[in-house]
């Protein structure tokens, strides 16, 4: 019998119970395998790993669903009931993996007669059971169970202050000039004659591009910057001691040195290296290119001497326009999110060889959120939601969540886009967006054919998990994809010179970028490093040595930067994935992005195995070589 995916609740009413049957089912199925393993009976190395692939099924469903309607569900009771049921699975895995006897059980088992992947699994639990401190004295455990506890109340606190501290400006009409007709429209003033500006994404990226109000623009960024403050200081502060304090507790250095050891980058000295190579790198044409932009910016005010984050969207629309002769609002009648959403799906069928098959009678939390079925040869492989417009109380960036993890005849892969896109004409920057997040979506879908549910779907490294999102955007920005869906209202695509414009205006700015993508990495790593008194001088510092934008005054851009929580001190892994990403595109024929060979291997070989091997040795097989930074740094210099 084919497998079915998951059933959600077809009513409101129906959310809270359906989670706590899920939720609890999970947990006593995972609790059940915990206690036979722990039986005495004799069992095999290989009846022991099935047994410990059903609990950690069930695991990853309830910490799927529990963390994707946290931050998505609209009723608030929904959303509070999944906040604890993250929880309860961090209880639950804290638990597990400082429990010695279970430890003992498995590390006792016989490799021998295993095949590779179930060898790779058995060494991979085994080193989880190490770096959770199972192998410590009996105090020490229950203080590593203490700091996981306190740690996962904080990473969702420190979230939830993002997520809900939407801030606002107020401004009079007249300060909308330069930007587009519809965003005006869908801005009206009040009975007090102002007009209300979010921090939220939609309102937030056109203002800041489009709107020639230089201190309007300054207004609402330095808001932007300062969500989650002052309240999430304190938590940031806590974050970092008691990983700090965890790390030293296993013997390690710091939480960069932890953090770095299961990652393709190895150690966490190497993390500042990398950091400094790229700056280096990119300190050249960054330069070059904060020289146009501040160039171009003095024409206006003269006496401007330095750009900022408010500046930078601004001018360099302004540097596209007039030397790249690229006007976004142009661009942007082309991308008519209906459309976008469904090149999308088709570019992407066509690519990896599926079928999205639409399911509008399939329940979902939102009247926004589109399900579809995926299939490849002819049989279902997975579904997939799409919940891709703003709503108050919902997560505020882009990002790919699991909600099952395949298991191959058990479990169907399913999984959820959340964004925040406009429902009428898109910026391009948002449809390379798009496309960068559905790569990991797909990658979760086509690499959830898996044995063992440790390899499922997204389990590379975490430093090589951007990498396929990454050489995906590639798609975004040619002129034979974008042909076939985006057209304007009169059913005319995008010109190929328009596009070719775009490319090259896009090239401008790579070097500034990069060295800002540097700043936000020596955050994440600075501050696990250091563990500064003062996080936003520390902050301040790091912004003078590596972003050649300057600092917005008053502003706590650590308050808002709500990778801390997921990446620790590993934000360097989108430019480290971004060099492999490059590498891996020289493979597909630049002028044929929709030839399906290549396509076909890289589907087969880099996204389909999941974890199960290594990201490097994926890669390797890919490209017929080693991966190396050449394509990168002649991508940056260029």
């Amino acid at each position: 019998m084919p497998l079915a995916p998951l059933t959600l609740p077809a009513t409101d009413a129906a959310w809270l119970a359906f989670l706590d049957q899920r939720l609890t089912a999970a947990l006593t199925r995972a609790q059940d395998v915990v206690t036979d393993l722990k039986d005495g009976a004799s069992r095999s190395a290989l009846d022991a790993l099935q047994a410990w692939n059903s609990g950690d099924i069930g695991l990853g469903e309830a910490g799927g669903m529990a963390s994707l309607f946290a931050e998505v569900h609209p009723d608030p009771d929904v959303r509070e009931r999944c906040e604890r049921a993250s929880q309860e699975v961090s209880k639950f895995l804290t638990a597990r993996a400082l429990d010695r006897p279970l430890y003992d059980v498995l590390s006792a088992l016989d490799p021998a007669g295993l095949d590779g992947d179930a060898r790779r699994l058995l060494e991979r639990t085994l080193r989880d059971f190490r770096r959770s401190g199972v192998d410590q004295d009996e105090a020490t455990r229950e203080r590593i169970t203490a700091i996981q506890e306190r740690l996962t109340v904080l990473g969702q606190e420190f979230g939830r202050h993002i997520r809900d501290d939407v801030r606002t400006i107020r401004v009079t009409a007249d300060r909308l000039d330069g930007l587009p007709a519809d965003y005006i429209a869908a801005h009206p003033a009040d009975a007090d004659g102002l007009v209300t500006i979010t921090t939220d994404y939609p309102d937030l990226i056109p203002f800041t591009t489009f709107a020639t109000d230089a201190a309007a623009r300054r207004e609402l960024h330095t808001a932007f910057l300062n969500r989650g403050w002052p309240a999430n200081d304190a938590i940031l502060h806590e974050i970092l001691d008691l990983r700090h304090e965890f790390a030293g507790l296993l013997g390690y250095a710091d939480w960069p040195d932890f953090d770095a050891e299961v990652k393709m980058i190895g150690r966490g000295a190497a993390i500042g290296e990398f950091i400094d190579r790229i700056a280096a790198l990119a300190e050249a044409p960054g330069k070059r290119d904060i020289g146009i932009l501040l160039a171009r910016a003095q024409q206006d005010d003269p006496t401007k001497t330095a750009l900022t984050a408010a500046d930078s969207g601004f001018y360099a629309e302004r540097v596209r326009r007039e030397q790249y002769d690229v006007d976004a609002q142009e661009v942007r009648r082309y991308f008519a999110f209906p459309k976008v959403r469904a090149g999308l799906l088709d570019v992407t069928a066509w690519l990896f060889g599926i079928t999205y098959v639409e399911q509008p009678e399939v329940p979902v939390w939102h009247e926004e959120v589109t399900a579809y079925d995926v299939h490849r040869d002819g049989a279902i492989i997975g579904r997939i939601y799409l919940d891709l417009h703003p709503r108050e109380g919902k997560y505020k960036h882009a990002a790919q969540f699991s909600i099952t993890s395949g298991v191959d005849g058990e479990v169907l892969p399913e999984g959820a886009l959340v964004c925040n896109f406009p429902t009428g004409l898109m910026e391009h920057s948002d449809v390379v967006t798009l496309f960068h997040e559905f790569g990991h979506l797909v990658h979760h879908i086509l690499g959830g054919q898996q044995r063992w549910v440790r390899f499922s779907g997204v389990a590379t490294e975490w430093d090589f998990v951007e990498a396929p999102s990454q050489m995906l955007e590639e798609w975004a920005w040619d002129g034979a994809v974008l042909a076939s869906f985006a057209t304007d209202e009169d059913g005319q695509p995008i010109p190929a010179d328009l596009v070719a414009k775009m490319v090259r205006a896009h090239e401008f700015g790579k070097g500034q970028k990069a060295r800002t993508q540097m700043f936000y990495a020596a955050v994440s790593y600075g501050l696990h490093k250091e563990r500064p008194a003062d996080h936003t001088a520390f902050v301040a510092d790091l912004q003078g040595r590596y972003d050649l934008l300057a600092r917005l005054p008053d502003t706590h851009f650590q308050a808002a930067f709500g990778h801390l929580d997921g990446y620790g001190s590993g934000y360097y892994t989108y430019m480290w994935s971004l060099v492999i990403a490059k590498d891996l595109f020289g493979a597909f024929d630049p002028a044929d992005l929709f030839a399906p060979d290549a396509a076909g291997r890289y589907r087969d070989q880099v996204l389909a195995p999941g974890g199960s091997a290594d990201a490097a040795d994926l890669v390797a097989e890919f490209l017929g070589r080693p991966y190396s930074c050449d394509a990168f740094g002649e991508w940056l210099s260029s």
